[in-house]
């Protein structure tokens, strides 16, 4: 493309032109036109690749700058959305450096207490669509009928709409209160989008033999068609046993309820916590089936049959589906895998998993963004809990567990209750701003994050208790309601700063992993990396990584990350660079402290192993 500036582009905008066409259009740092072209959609993926290879790297920001040591390219892809741009991207063998989503960008901006005039955003409400993965939407667009009744919302992604919530984004975060902060966390949450593409694309490597085998010895061999597995019916027999009731239906909840007040147990529900407080005969082989159907519904057979194909499970990650910031997942179900279900991750041959989980990364974020130094010192260099231990402030690890998630989540009955004081008195900084978030909650306030994630405002519900509490005729249980309803919100917005803040920091540790490995060279067909070649030509440890065919054309050949759970990595690497990517995977720890806390005395350890399989089950 000829430019129409000296200066390479700051920011690329795709979007629809016209049907099959893609509207490319290059801006300046100022945000002004510089070019404009059009494209088949089959021609963009060899755009974006000559494009990337075009970028200059630059040298890392000076002195003083927040700075995750990784280069920074001067162009920078706007997406409207990303999975809807990258994915076709990525099976085309192209990846890309940065980019900025706009619809994860429209729903920060929204909301953010920085902002000081987000109206401009909000009255976008075409922007305040769900994700929507493609294949979610072609299958309601065989629905579609009568004036679009069927049809799955997504946020515009036209080339003029595209450039209109850019603008306005680029407004709202250059009139922000803290524009360095919101830059940083949009960055970020972008980074994040793009990682959530490319681990679906390169999906988790997974063995389906050894998953039928766990599958088999905890619910027997796999029935036909939708029958249960012969563990399973046993089990239930042994309930309809103790319950005396042979025809008792296990998979009915009033049924089934009505079956245990029949046989003398009295409880309101089914639940386990309730179940789990009689000592009839009848309640471990209940409690036991109840296991056995949630795994055989959650994750049997056939999310087997749904979810993993040619070695590799993929699922639908979604960056920011929670308020908080955390991920969640919209198929495939990866934030809740069993962990009796993670000895079938399994490296290709010739490759390795590296797993890595960061020890209490919450509490070290408050520590970090509170100031209490006290707190910081309880937990550097070693496991936080046993810091509190050996500080005397409480007995035992346990306790010290306790005590904390009580101080994170707001706990103060019970043996909660009594533990809390002592980390009010030992930790007063941390305390005061989990206290603090906590009252603005019971008025009725917002709160944010470290880099301006702001929490949702209590809705209609909450206000009417209120508003029934205040006025004259109220009675007892109008004050009773209300101030519960008070509380919840209080521990609502007193965890929200903490675990908004804690996934900040892991998105800055994904982003700056994946340059990381990115940077890692890929290995030739023959198995070599190509900055490792031993001088008899063998492979380095005498193994040879073949290509991972199954990971896709970008991924085949290089480490790359394939799982994230909240405070989680697993990268698949070629078993060469198992201890380089183990060093990327520490040093992006490390980088992303520095990020957003700069010299805070706070660290984040990881538990990291390699192997064949990972060691979190």
């Amino acid at each position: 493309m000829a430019a129409a500036s000296d200066s390479p582009p700051a920011s690329c905008v795709l979007g629809r032109a016209r049907v099959d066409r893609v509207a490319v259009v290059d801006l300046d740092a100022g945000g002004s036109v510089v070019d404009r072209i059009e494209l088949a959609e089959a021609e963009l993926p060899e755009f974006v690749r000559a494009r990337e290879a075009e970028s200059p790297e630059t040298e890392p920001r000076g002195p003083g700058t927040r700075d995750s040591g990784v280069r920074v390219p001067p162009t920078r892809w706007v997406f409207s959305d990303t999975p809807k741009w990258y994915p076709p991207l990525l099976a085309a063998g192209v990846s890309i450096d940065r980019c900025h989503d706009l619809r994860l960008a429209h729903a920060i901006l929204a909301r953010s207490e920085l902002v000081s005039a987000p109206d401009p955003i909000r009255a976008a409400e075409d922007w305040d669509a769900e994700p929507v993965d493609d294949s979610v939407a072609e299958a309601a667009a065989l629905f579609e009928v009568d004036a679009g009744r069927g049809r799955v919302r997504q946020v515009p992604h036209d080339i003029e709409a595209g450039l209109a919530e850019y603008a306005r984004q680029r407004t709202a975060v250059e009139t922000a209160s803290d524009p360095g902060r919101l830059r940083l966390l949009l960055a970020a949450e972008s980074a994040g989008g793009l990682v959530a593409a490319e681990m679906r694309a390169a999906g988790v490597p997974w063995d389906v033999v050894e998953y039928d085998r766990i599958l088999t010895e905890a619910l027997g061999p796999r029935p036909l068609r939708d029958g249960k597995p012969a563990k399973m019916l046993a089990v239930a027999d042994r309930v309809r046993a103790a319950l005396g009731d042979p025809h008792a239906n296990l998979d009915s909840p009033n049924r089934l309820l009505a079956s245990l007040r029949n046989a003398g147990i009295h409880v309101d529900s089914t639940s386990k916590w309730e179940l789990a407080g009689s000592d009839h005969p009848a309640i471990a082989p209940l409690l036991e089936y109840k296991r056995m159907a949630r795994l055989l519904a959650a994750n049997g057979w056939h999310w087997l049959d749904e979810w993993v194909d040619d070695g590799r499970y993929r699922p639908v990650y979604v960056p920011g589906g929670v308020v908080t910031g955390r991920w969640a997942a919209s198929g495939g179900g990866a934030l809740q895998i069993p962990r009796q279900l993670r000895p079938a991750l399994r490296a290709d041959p010739g490759w390795r998993l590296i797993s890595a989980d960061v020890a209490q990364l919450e509490p070290r974020a408050l520590a970090a963004m509170s100031g209490d130094r006290a707190m910081a010192a309880a937990g550097y260099g070693r496991d936080l809990y046993s810091g509190l231990v050996e500080a005397g402030i409480v007995a035992t690890r346990a306790e010290a567990k306790i005590a904390v998630l009580a101080a994170l989540y707001g706990s103060t009955t019970g043996e909660a209750g009594a533990l809390v004081p002592r980390l009010r008195s030992n930790f007063p900084a941390a305390m005061h701003l989990v206290d603090t978030a906590a009252e603005v909650g019971r008025r009725g306030g917002v709160v944010s994050t470290w880099l301006g994630r702001t929490s949702p405002a209590p809705g209609e519900d909450w206000q009417r208790l209120q508003r029934a509490a205040d006025r004259f005729d109220a009675t007892a249980a109008d004050e009773q309601r209300a101030r519960r309803a008070a509380g919840d919100q209080g521990r609502f917005t007193r965890n929200f700063v903490v675990q908004g803040t804690a996934a900040e920091w892991a998105l800055a540790w994904l982003a700056d992993l994946r340059q990381r490995l990115a940077r890692l060279p890929a290995i030739p067909t023959d198995g070599r990396p190509t900055n490792e070649a031993p001088a008899d030509g063998s492979p380095a440890d005498g193994e040879s990584a073949r290509p991972a065919a199954a990971s896709g054309p970008v991924f085949s050949r290089r480490a790359h990350l394939v799982f994230f759970l909240h405070d989680e990595v697993i990268v698949h690497a070629p078993a060469q660079q198992a201890d380089q990517a183990a060093e990327a995977i520490r040093a992006a720890a490390a980088s992303a402290g520095r990020l957003l806390f700069g010299h805070a005395p706070v660290d984040f350890p990881l538990d990291l192993s390699i192997g064949e399989r990972t060691s979190k089950d």
